[in-house]
């Protein structure tokens, strides 16, 4: 009886073979065994690929170094270790490593489907030392992500999101958080016309320790002599947060802010606005900012008047 044989690339039957040679397969390790399967993998020449290709084995990846069951295992490990540490305990090198996990990964999104969701978080990502950079979309309700991809920051990138998603599902979302960057903002009001726009806290907070780092250049510009000593070295003590400070740099900035009134008052500012996201409700969030603008009305800091102004532009985002 003539065996009949499958082509690893089209899937197509025939009979018979064209070679047939001895193959070292790595499967599942028993304890601290590492166990290897010996086999007889035959090599067909196909009718629709006309070429001589190895046949198909249902329990062997793609390359056929490896069973599927030792791929899945390495794709588990994987899911709560890092590559190195997974790679040093199975004696692999890293490349291998990331290749088996690629099947494990392809099945698990079989199984999970398209999404479906509700509240989604965009943001991007640099690779090879950010001369390129992806989008990254995550379902903020199952905390997880669920699409990247995309070539640069801009709304073709994040469109291709979109039309993964697609038209219905696209308008199911109910909010979409991200910076406040235009690209960003203007696909998802194009593709996800439902979606409320939400500015998150990072995005809308890192730029008024630019502004707090602006004023600090100033006032060491405006001074000069010995009393530029308490502002020389301390831009570090000035933007941290004052928990993450050691003794010694509380100390500094307790005499630097003692020093300067305007540095001073910038900082409190600085510190205060974290408030505004303990508001439950829009109205009291808005009198909150309102105070807070006025507090330094007469101050003269202009950085800190442009920040109030970008925040008054994007505060529908921020409200949300």
């Amino acid at each position: 009886m003539v065996k009949k044989t499958a082509c690893g690339v089209c899937g197509r039957v025939q009979s018979g073979w064209y070679d047939r040679r001895l193959r070292r397969v790595r499967a599942l390790p028993c304890g601290a065994w590492r166990i290897y399967l010996e086999l007889e993998v035959r090599r067909v020449l196909c009718r629709s690929c006309r070429r001589v290709k190895r046949e198909r084995l249902e329990f062997l990846t793609d390359n056929a170094l490896y069973t599927k069951r030792f791929a899945y295992s390495v794709g588990r490990r994987c899911r709560h270790s890092p590559v190195k540490e997974v790679a040093e305990e199975l004696h692999l090198g890293g490349d291998s490593v990331k290749e088996l996990d690629k099947p494990y990964m392809r099945a698990q999104l079989a199984q999970a489907g398209t999404p479906a969701p509700k509240v989604i978080g965009i943001d991007e990502i640099s690779l090879r030392r950010r001369h390129t950079s992806r989008s990254v979309v995550s379902d903020l309700s199952r905390g997880q992500p669920i699409w990247f991809g995309g070539e640069a920051r801009s709304e073709a990138s994040l469109s291709q999101f979109f039309e993964w998603l697609g038209e219905q599902k696209s308008r199911g979302l109910r909010l979409a958080g991200m910076d406040m960057g235009k690209p960003f903002r203007n696909a998802t009001q194009q593709h996800g016309p439902n979606a409320a726009i939400l500015f998150d806290k990072f995005h809308v907070v890192r730029p008024l320790g630019a502004a707090l780092d602006q004023v600090r250049k100033s006032e060491y510009a405006r001074l000069a002599g010995q009393e530029r000593r308490f502002i020389k070295g301390q831009k570090y003590a000035l933007l941290s947060r004052r928990e993450n400070l050691t003794l010694e740099g509380r100390q500094a900035l307790r005499t630097l802010l003692a020093a300067n009134k305007r540095l001073n008052t910038a900082s409190l500012l600085k510190e205060s606005f974290g408030q505004l996201w303990s508001y439950e409700r829009e109205g009291w969030a808005r009198r909150f900012f309102d105070n807070w603008r006025a507090a330094f009305k007469w101050q003269r800091l202009k950085p800190y008047e442009k920040f109030a102004e970008m925040i008054e532009r994007h505060w529908d985002g921020i409200a949300a």
